[in-house]
């Protein structure tokens, strides 16, 4: 079974993903793509990760009175990380049952009809979650969260709006869409491994 997770940040998608994998006994796959594309372009992997979640209208924006332009060699590394992470992407499914987060893969692997979750929750309780797991360098305060959260999400549609027809988030794109909202994720992956399993016998 492949399945790929899409999900607000904050949502605790990233950790819903990773129990999951454990539970079903299948690998996940998440910033170790990064590591991949990374290797293989011999670029810094704190830039291809920028460059993966990131929107090139979002990087440079269009402006009253000025025509959009995005420089070249920014076009040009935009395009074969791209064009990498979906080669890589692809390889990983084909090897086997797996779980993968984010890199708009429900997407990517529609011709192999992956179980595709989105996870969400309200504004609340993606903030708490992200202070509960912030780093002690990451001296953030709740408004400056919350512009993060905004600019991530917003990114993660505009990317995802480039190989799909139905917006990101929207219910219609997924099998199953998960609210996080006030509960720990650990205990909801039971009652999501069943789903997995009695969906997957159809498959």
């Amino acid at each position: 079974m492949i399945i790929t997770i899409s999900r607000e940040f904050g949502s605790g998608g990233r950790e819903l993903g990773k129990r999951l994998s454990e539970a079903l006994h299948i690998p996940c796959y998440d910033n170790e793509i990064i590591a991949m594309i990374s290797d293989e372009q011999g670029l810094d992997p704190d830039y291809v990760a920028r460059v993966s979640e990131s929107s090139l209208r979002a990087e440079y924006p269009l402006t009253v009175g000025r025509r959009f332009s995005i420089p070249y060699k920014v076009m040009e590394q935009s395009i074969m990380v791209a064009v990498t992470q979906q080669k890589i992407i692809e390889k990983l499914a084909r090897q086997g049952g797996c779980v993968i987060v984010g890199r708009c893969a429900d997407t990517v692997l529609a011709h192999l009809h992956p179980l595709r979750i989105f996870v969400y929750a309200d504004q609340a309780s993606k903030l708490k979650r992200c202070q509960e797991r912030a780093t002690e360098q990451e001296n953030f305060t709740l408004a400056e969260i919350e512009r993060r959260m905004r600019q991530i999400d917003k990114n993660r549609a505009k990317k995802h709006e480039l190989t799909a027809s139905i917006p990101w988030g929207a219910k219609e794109g997924y099998d199953l869409c998960i609210n996080t909202s006030g509960r720990e994720i650990k205990t909801l992956i039971p009652a999501l491994v069943a789903y997995c399993q009695a969906v997957g016998k159809d498959r």
